[in-house]
């Protein structure tokens, strides 16, 4: 019997040391998670976004064996889910869409925390496919005509963007310091807006990601260019910026992080489980639908990242004039 209590003693304690200690705490892995994840969406419902990562999160969800929620939060050029970060706990069960503008947030508005040293990051997923696009029947045929149109006319020329210093609009800005353009920005919250407002006829054109692919193919809007480093399979008529004779690429790749703190283990649980959810048929269909594809970085890999863009970003931003007094 005494041998039997202490074998038992023995086998506990090879337990608990089996079991790390993070931050005080005891922590087993295999516990994460035991209940639903929160995935914030920087863009609003309805957008290729929103769908993208719907279907990420469905796939990631059977993979973890528990749901991962999608919350939306538009505004502030994508940059509302980084914010929220700084409030989450770090136990993994918040995490967040991140944009390539929350990297410019420090050089144009006054903030708390820092983009590089207040992320874990996970892993990038996917970058987006932009381009410019017009109404069907507008005059502005091609991107001769645009040019031509806003030069005859300064700060007349119109177009819509998914935010303040969103990937859009600071391209459109860099295009315009490039060509002696001033043209007239108009922000939106998300790419269904931004659609909807240049389907109205309230602006001349809209600078986005590829959600304006179904609206193109329905015949309703017509695309001047794309921003990739060659033309794009679903509209192979339209020219690249390089093309066009403007050095220009910018696919804006974005992944997931967490808040800082978030123990190793759960971030190489979300690691693991959204790298093997990206993989999947249904997620690469939804990215297809927009002309985006897998874009995976490791979690070194987009921390790096993380790092180099926050410093490309600052020369950008300082270039187009648009940081914030020091």
């Amino acid at each position: 019997m005494q041998r039997f209590i202490q074998r038992r003693q023995l086998l506990q304690s090879a337990a608990a040391l089996a079991i790390p200690s993070i931050g005080g705490q005891v922590f087993a892995q295999d516990a994460f998670p035991s209940r639903p994840i929160k995935l914030l969406v920087a863009f609003p419902a309805g957008g290729p976004t929103d769908i993208t990562m719907r279907a990420l999160a469905d796939n990631a969800s059977k993979i973890l064996g528990q749901p991962v929620v999608v919350e939306n939060k538009p505004g502030a050029g994508g940059t509302l889910p980084a914010q929220q970060l700084q409030s989450a706990s770090a136990d993994g069960y918040t995490v967040a869409q991140i944009p390539l503008g929350v990297f410019r947030l420090p050089y144009t508005t006054k903030i708390s925390w820092d983009p590089i040293k207040d992320i874990s990051y996970v892993l990038n997923v996917t970058g987006y496919a932009f381009g410019l696009v017009v109404p069907a029947d507008s005059q502005l045929k091609t991107w001769t005509h645009f040019v031509a149109w806003a030069k005859a006319n300064p700060g007349k020329l119109s177009y819509g963007s998914t935010g303040t210093m969103t990937s859009p609009h600071l391209t459109m800005e860099l295009i315009a310091q490039k060509l002696g353009l001033e043209l007239l920005h108009v922000p939106y919250k998300g790419s269904a807006d931004l659609m909807q407002s240049i389907l109205g006829g309230n602006i001349m054109a809209a600078a986005d990601s590829t959600g304006f692919a179904p609206q193109v193919e329905a015949g309703k809007l017509r695309v001047l260019n794309t921003w990739g480093e060659k033309r794009l399979t679903k509209f192979p008529d339209a020219p690249t910026l390089k093309e066009l004779g403007l050095d220009l690429v910018q696919n804006s790749p974005f992944g997931i992080g967490a808040p800082r703190g978030t123990p190793p283990a759960v971030v190489k649980r979300l690691h693991d489980a959204f790298k093997q959810a990206m993989e999947q048929e249904s997620y690469i269909n939804a990215l297809a639908r927009y002309d985006m594809v897998p874009m995976y970085m490791s979690s070194a890999g987009y921390t790096k990242f993380a790092q180099d863009t926050f410093l490309r970003e600052k020369a950008l931003v300082e270039k187009l004039g648009l940081a914030k007094p020091a």
